[in-house]
C-alpha cells in the first residue's frame, strides 16, 4: 500500500490544498517552508523555469498631490512547486516566505482560475 505524504494546513483560508503530492522542500503544502507576511493575487506573466514563475500583481497607491488614486504593476518571482499546475494567464495565490534565491522571496500557494 503506499504511503500518502501528509498536507500541512498553510493557514489561508478559502484555499484548497492541491491533489498530487511532491517532494519538493520549499512546497508549503508538502514541504518545510512556511508562509509569512503578505498574501497576493496576481496573474502568471511567464513561465518559462520549471521552478518559477513571474506574477503580475496589480493595485491602486493614493498619490497625495492629485489626492486620487492610481494603478499600479509589479512583477514578482515566485516558487512554482511540482505539484501545483498553472499556465501563463492563470490567476495564482502566492504568500511571502524565507527568501528562497537572490530574487524568490514567495512561492504559489494555490490556483484560482483561469483569465481570458
Amino acid at each position: 500500500m503506499p504511503v500518502r505524504k501528509l498536507v500541512k494546513n498553510v493557514g489561508i483560508p478559502g484555499l484548497e490544498p492541491p491533489k498530487r503530492t511532491c517532494d519538493s522542500p520549499y512546497c508549503p503544502w508538502h514541504g518545510e517552508i512556511k508562509v509569512r507576511g503578505v498574501v497576493l493575487t496576481g496573474e502568471v506573466v511567464k513561465t518559462k523555469t520549471p521552478t518559477m514563475v513571474v506574477v503580475s500583481h496589480s493595485y491602486l497607491y493614493y498619490s497625495r498631490k492629485y489626492k486620487r488614486y492610481e494603478k499600479r504593476t509589479k512583477k514578482i518571482h515566485a516558487y512554482l512547486p511540482p505539484c501545483i499546475d498553472v499556465k501563463e494567464g492563470d490567476m495564482v495565490v502566492i504568500g511571502e516566505t524565507r527568501p528562497i534565491s537572490k530574487t524568490i522571496k514567495f512561492v504559489v500557494i494555490g490556483h484560482k482560475r483561469r483569465v481570458d
